[in-house]
């Protein structure tokens, strides 16, 4: 019997868009990991928040409160709830995180939002590492600046999803016609050199934004003071 196409697309829809796991770190040095679930409610949210942005300036404040909100609902799902901003707050606590742990988790938490197309205006960069007095070392997850793209309205050329031409293929209706502005849009040159941004989570309590910094000033030692 043939299913309608409705509950044809809905099924699809689900199993493409089943809930998303991530491994997030513990215990100092990535020792321990737990596998937590992203709901699509949560991610929606999620998704929401982000669509709101109008800037790079913008999407980078809100790429640290979506962080925010995925740690604290990975915290309901791991013993990372216990974690305590900075080393000293959380010391002995099972779950503590130090800066290994947080850059590996949130850039993992970027990866997500990436490959979801909820980043418009960065790009997921290579973690980043500093120094200081040689026997110290603070590791941080990093974005990189997309430039040309001077808004949102800039993004609607971008090419479809990856799930959008499975599932027109697999409906009855005709696929419409693309209008001629959503040909895929060619980036310029300079964007693969855009300024890097850290996004750092370590500074901050259990669910709080993420704290962001331009990647120069936070390799000079520029960050809020952790205790």
């Amino acid at each position: 019997m043939r299913l309608p196409v409705a509950i044809l697309l809905s099924l699809i829809s689900q199993a493409l868009w089943a809930a998303t796991q991530v491994d997030v770190c513990f215990n100092y040095g990535c020792q321990a990991q737990a596998t937590v679930e992203f709901s699509e409610t949560q991610l929606d949210e999620v998704a929401e928040g982000l669509a709101k942005a109008r800037s790079a300036e913008e999407e980078r404040q809100r790429i640290a409160v979506a962080v925010g909100q995925l740690y604290r609902a990975a915290g309901v799902q791991s013993p990372i709830s216990a974690d305590r901003a900075g080393n000293f707050a959380d010391q002995g606590v099972y779950g503590k995180m130090d800066c290994i742990d947080h850059s590996t988790t949130t850039m993992r938490l970027l990866e997500v939002l990436q490959a979801r197309g909820l980043l418009r205006f960065h790009r997921v960069a290579p973690r980043e590492r500093r120094t200081s007095l040689v026997l110290f070392q603070h590791f941080s997850a990093v974005v990189e600046e997309i430039q040309g793209v001077a808004s949102a309205a800039a993004t609607a050329a971008l090419p479809l999803p990856d799930h959008v031409p499975v599932l027109m293929a697999l409906c009855d209706c005709p696929a419409p016609e693309a209008p001629a502005e959503s040909a895929p849009r060619q980036m310029p040159a300079e964007a693969a050199h855009g300024t890097k941004f850290v996004i750092d989570s370590w500074f901050v309590e259990q669910g709080a934004p993420a704290v962001v910094l331009p990647l120069d000033d936070w390799l000079d030692g520029d960050g809020p003071y952790v205790p």
